[in-house]
């Protein structure tokens, strides 16, 4: 018979997973809406204050963890569900950097000729995986913060002051 027990943290997360597509699905939060296509006004470009102030409540605050449609870049009309690091407003909108969990680092030279530059943030509760994550810091989205699906965590004040540094350096 085989040990369960030498991968229980995987049998856990399964069970985990099993029990929440159970939950009657009237006491989930409902999923936030997705723009139309057009309403995305374009990426942000001008300059802007770079904030750290999380806040724990319901609300999207600059230093946090969200997941939101993020529009692709070469077609606003279509893009997916990610996780993205609020770094600051413009009103109406907050303002953030997309993550991936897809490691740059070894094709950094790469990503650079196609003008794209990466922070390395290590991992968190973003990830339910526990996988490291890194933050696109030359991209500034506009959100919408009616799309925000959930928040997913903060990042701490050295992660973010990284990313902030990030963004200085390839604004």
């Amino acid at each position: 018979m085989p040990d369960v027990t030498a991968n229980s943290s995987g049998w856990q997360r399964i069970a985990r997973r099993i029990a929440a597509a159970l939950r009657p699905t009237a006491s989930r939060r409902p999923a936030a809406p997705r723009p139309k296509p057009g309403d995305y006004p374009g990426d942000f470009t001008g300059p802007f204050t770079i904030t750290y102030e999380p806040h724990p409540d319901e609300v999207a605050d600059p230093g946090e963890v969200v997941w939101t449609w993020v529009p692709f870049e070469e077609d606003h009309s279509q893009g997916k569900d990610r996780p993205v690091v609020i770094v600051g407003r413009d009103q109406p909108w907050l303002l953030a950097v997309p993550m991936t969990s897809k490691d740059h680092q070894r094709d950094a030279a790469q990503e650079a000729e196609e003008g794209r530059y990466w922070v390395d943030i290590g991992s968190g509760e973003w990830d339910r995986s526990g996988r490291p994550s890194e933050v696109r810091v030359n991209r500034i989205l506009r959100i919408d913060p009616a799309t925000i699906r959930r928040g997913a965590g903060k990042l701490d004040k050295p992660r973010f002051e990284a990313v902030a540094e990030g963004i200085r350096r390839h604004w």
